[in-house]
Parts: structure tokens; sequence; C-alpha cells
């Protein structure tokens, strides 16, 4: 290959690790209450998504370029933009609509460098593949990152909920418990309380700031949580006796959803390699003796038909096992 071409394609792939790893870096010392809002100025009512994110005074503010700002809100006032901005928030990570766009073009390109010399060696239509299937790894990511998160809060929920029980029982209010659960919480919840008192400091109902709550995590757990906080806000009661049933029954509900994942671990872990063993193995052939694996990918009146209709025949049976070991309690 020309050295010329290596050098080109060697910059790039530099250039991409390099805004990849300056995304990182500049948003690792960020609190919780760092910037995404553009002020509170700009707007009466604190959007759900983000809300949470306050813009700090001072020397925190964040100066953003104002054309990147501009091109911030256009995307986010497109449907993907929003559906974005959604992920971000849920996943917990500080990147506005027009980095994680960034990102995506990044690994598309770097998906097409890395197998156009790595993998394929030089097959265009391949290596075009390849980097619209990097397009979706930043997604995908931030898909664990959510389910990851969305998991480590439901199991500390009973126990949040009864340090909010303790905490109700000791005299504070609702809001007072919620702050107490802001400062001694671990990870999430402590963040996503944290976001809901500063709501309510800043003139958003409980209703409203529990409700953006539920929006972030996405969980049947704390749905219940809510209805029993607003139930109670609206005809009174008990409401520490009623988190302390909630959360012994999400604890059951634990317990048995953990049960399911060791019975059906067996059947998931078939599905994953049942799927993937294919995949591994004709890139292993396309890389070891290309001779012998070319013909399918070189003929597109056979070969290519072949390939499509194996991967649509893989995702099937990924989802069909998906479908079977998914027990909902």
């Amino acid at each position: 290959m020309d050295p010329a071409l290596l050098i080109l394609i060697g910059s790039i792939t530099l250039a991409g690790v390099v805004l990849v790893i300056g995304l990182v870096a500049s948003r690792r010392g960020e609190t919780v209450v760092d910037s995404r809002l553009i002020g509170l100025q700009e707007q009466r009512q604190l959007d759900p998504i983000i809300s949470d994110e306050l813009r700090e005074s001072g020397n925190s503010r964040r100066k953003e370029n104002e054309m990147i700002r501009q091109l911030d809100k256009r995307l986010e006032s497109g449907g993907f933009g929003k559906k974005w901005r959604m992920q971000l928030a849920r996943a917990d990570l500080k990147l506005t609509v027009t980095e994680f766009l960034g990102l995506h073009i990044a690994a598309s390109v770097a998906g097409f460098i890395l197998s156009f010399l790595l993998i394929f060696r030089g097959d265009i239509i391949l290596s075009l593949l390849a980097g619209f299937i990097g397009f979706f790894i930043p997604r995908i990511v931030v898909g664990f990152r959510i389910s990851a998160r969305l998991k480590k809060f439901e199991q500390q929920l009973p126990d949040t909920l009864g340090l909010w029980v303790n905490a109700m029982r000791s005299g504070y209010s609702v809001a007072q418990a919620m702050e107490a659960i802001s400062r001694d919480a671990p990870e999430p919840s402590k963040t996503e309380f944290r976001r809901v008192v500063q709501e309510l400091q800043l003139g958003i109902t409980m209703p409203d700031a529990l409700g953006h709550m539920l929006e972030r995590v996405e969980s049947d757990d704390f749905d219940l949580v809510v209805t029993a906080v607003n139930i109670q806000r609206e005809v009174g009661g008990g409401l520490a006796e009623i988190l302390e049933i909630l959360a012994s029954t999400i604890r059951e509900r634990i317990k048995i959803k953990g049960e399911i994942m060791v019975l059906t671990s067996q059947g998931r872990l078939t599905g994953k390699i049942i799927s993937a063993l294919p995949i591994l193995l004709g890139l292993y052939l396309r890389s070891a003796n290309p001779e012998y694996i070319n013909l399918m990918f070189e003929d597109r009146q056979c070969g290519w038909p072949m390939i499509g209709v194996g991967l649509v025949c893989i995702g099937a049976g990924y989802a069909i096992i998906n479908k079977i070991v998914d027990i909902q309690v």
C-alpha cells in the first residue's frame, strides 16, 4: 500500500483518538450540578430530562462556542436529538447531543480504517459495512451503561427506602428525607435524589420532580414509590409505613429476579455463544485463509444473499432465545 496513504489514514485515526480522549477528559472533573442548561433565564419551565444538571455561577460556568451551542440546539430540537438527550441523561453522561454525534462519526471512521487496514485488507465495500456498524457502537455503549445504572439503582432501592423511612420517623418531612438520601445514599441513588432536591429548591412541585426522576431511571419499582408518594400528598396517611411495605415487597422482587437470572443463565449464555460463533468463525477464516472464504464475499449473486440470510437468521434466533429466558416478575 502507498506509504502516503498509510500516513494519512494513521493521522486521521490519531485525530479521532485524541478527540475521544479530549471529550472524556474534559468531562471527568464535572460535578452533578455542572452545566447542560443554557441558563435558567432562557426557559421558564425546566426540561424533564436536563433540569437536573444546573449551571453553576462564577468560575465553574463552562463557556461554549456560540456555533456549537446553536448546532446543539438544532440537533436537540429534532426527534433523534431528544431521544439522544434522554439516553445521555439516563446514562448520567456529561455530553451534549453534538458531542455524542461526534463520537458516532469518530467510531464510524475508526471502524472503517481499522477494517480496511487489518481485517478486510483493502476491501472497500466490507470496510464501509464495518464503518456503518461502528456508527452504532457509542449508542450500544450508552445502552449498556443505562442498563447497569438502572440495575444498580433498583438493587439499592430497598435500602434507600429504608433510609427514607428512618428519616421521616425521625421527624423529617418528605423533602428533608430526600435531602438526607442525597447526602448518605450510594451512587446512583445519591445523584438522582440530589437532582430532585435541586428541582424542589427551584420551585418545581413534588409530583413533577419525581416524575422527572422516573423518566431518567425508568424503573417499575420506583414507579410504585412515586405513586405512593403522590397519593399520600393528595389523601394523606402514613407515608413511612407505606414505604416500609414497598421496601419489603421490592426486596422480595429483587430476590426472585436473582433466582430467575441464575436459572436462565445457561440459556442466555448459549444464545450469545451460538449467535457470535458463526460471525467470529467467518472473521477468523477471512483473516487466516482468505482464498477459502473470499468466494462468499466476492460473489454478489450467491455469496452476499447467503451472508444476509445468515445474519437475519442469527438475529432472529438470538431474539427468540432472549424472549424465552426473559421472565417478567
